[in-house]
C-alpha cells in the first residue's frame, strides 16, 4: 500500500501536484488497485483508463444526485481534460470501466444512507445502460430517524459471474426479489 497526496502550488505558483500527476505516476508502479478519494475534474479520464488496463477492483468517489447523474458527471469531468473526445467514446470507456455505482443520499432526517447499488451493464446504442441491483426501502421513522434497508430488485448482476470464477461464493437468494 502506497499513499499519495495531491497538493496545491505554493505562493510562488510552484510545486503543485495534481491527482492527474499522481494517477500517471501510480500507473508506473504497476499497482493491483488504485483508489482515488474523489474525482472532481480531468482525473476522471485517467481513472477510467486505469480501470480498463488491468486494475480491476479500483474505485473512486464522486458527487451526483443519482447513479444516472453520476454518469453525466463522469462525462463532464472527462471533457474537462481539454481533449476533444467524442461523447460516444467517453460513454464506451465508462461502460467498460465501471461495474457498479453505490449511491449515498442525505435523507429528510439528515442521515446518509446507501440508496442504490446500480450495475453499469454496457451500451445500448449511444446510451450507457444502468440496472438497480439493490434499492433503499424506507420502513418507518423511529425517534425522528428514518429506518429502512436495501432490498434486492430481483436482478442478478452480470458481475456475479466474476465472483464465482474467482472462487468467491455469493449467498443463494442474495439477489432474489423481495418487495
Amino acid at each position: 500500500v502506497i499513499t499519495l497526496e495531491a497538493r496545491p502550488a505554493n505562493l510562488e505558483g510552484e510545486g503543485e501536484i495534481t491527482i492527474r500527476n499522481l494517477l500517471r505516476n501510480a500507473m508506473h508502479m504497476r499497482p493491483d488497485r488504485i483508489i482515488v478519494g474523489e474525482c472532481r475534474s480531468g482525473e476522471a479520464l485517467d481513472m477510467l483508463q486505469a480501470m480498463t488496463t488491468g486494475h480491476d477492483g479500483s474505485l473512486s468517489t464522486g458527487h451526483a444526485n443519482s447513479p444516472k447523474d453520476m454518469l453525466r458527471r463522469l462525462e463532464t469531468m472527462v471533457l474537462m481534460t481539454g481533449y476533444q473526445l467524442p461523447l460516444r467514446a467517453i460513454r464506451e470507456q465508462i461502460a467498460s470501466a465501471v461495474d457498479l455505482i453505490v449511491h449515498t443520499a442525505r435523507l429528510k432526517d439528515g442521515s446518509r444512507k446507501i440508496t442504490n447499488i446500480t450495475e453499469v451493464q454496457g451500451m445500448e446504442g449511444d446510451v450507457v445502460v444502468l440496472q438497480d441491483i439493490f434499492m433503499f426501502e424506507q420502513t418507518g421513522i423511529v425517534d425522528g430517524r428514518i429506518q429502512g434497508h436495501l432490498r434486492p430488485t430481483g436482478v442478478r448482476p452480470r458481475f456475479s459471474e466474476k465472483f464465482e470464477v474467482k472462487g468467491i461464493p455469493l449467498p443463494a437468494g442474495l439477489f432474489a426479489y423481495s418487495w
